[in-house]
């Protein structure tokens, strides 16, 4: 299914509203849910880690809003970095602040993304894809994914992401992500799942606006 939608790129104005809709979409995440968790239960403090990664990914222009802020698509676009060294030290910072003792954890997690990350050749990379509660059961992340691979696809370039639930695999895999390898939680008892799409010739164009 190829339909069209309309989708614009977030700018610096947007940053509170893709992170609030961030933050509530992986709030249960079974992979960050876990490695953001601290014994009081709390989740409050999710957002200042979620901020740091939409703020180093709008400077690359590439993140998504679908129409009526339905959903957000968070790219790092080829040979761009995920984070500025600066919002490096602030992530870890924040997890020594707010997850104590199990501040380790979450930063092996995200040794272990890196560690896994592709280099073969230049590619899209989702970092973040999230439906806003309102409107989760809808479709609208998907049809926002599908918008921004008609636009990578234009590009004939291919695209990379990490699924933290496994419930999603599949959906991704529907949309060209072929599995090429796994992620396990420091510890055990969590998997995620490296996807990798071909580059393409541009088959389902997306409409820029």
């Amino acid at each position: 299914m190829n339909e069209r939608i309309n989708a614009r790129r977030a700018t610096v104005e947007d940053h509170a509203m893709v992170t609030a809709i961030v933050a509530a979409a992986f709030e249960h995440d079974p992979l960050w849910s876990r490695a953001l968790s601290r014994p009081d239960g709390t989740t409050g403090h999710h957002t200042a880690f979620w901020a740091e990664f939409v703020a180093g990914a709008l400077g690359h222009h590439w993140t998504w809003i679908s129409d009526g802020d339905q959903a957000v698509a968070v790219w790092i676009p080829p040979g761009a970095d995920e984070l500025t060294p600066e919002g490096e030290e602030r992530v870890t910072a924040l997890a020594h602040e707010h997850l104590g003792p199990t501040a380790h954890v979450y930063l092996e997690i995200l040794q272990r993304f890196e560690a896994a990350h592709p280099r073969r050749e230049g590619h899209y990379y989702l970092s973040l894809l999230a439906t806003d509660i309102q409107h989760r059961g809808k479709g609208a992340g998907m049809a926002l994914l599908r918008h921004n691979l008609g636009l990578i696809d234009a590009q004939c370039a291919p695209a990379y992401l990490e699924s933290s639930n496994p419930a999603n695999d599949q959906r991704y895999a529907t949309e060209g992500f072929q599995p090429e390898g796994t992620i396990v939680y420091p510890g055990g008892g969590l998997t995620v799942t490296n996807m990798w799409r071909p580059a393409r010739a541009g088959l389902a164009l997306g409409r820029e606006s």
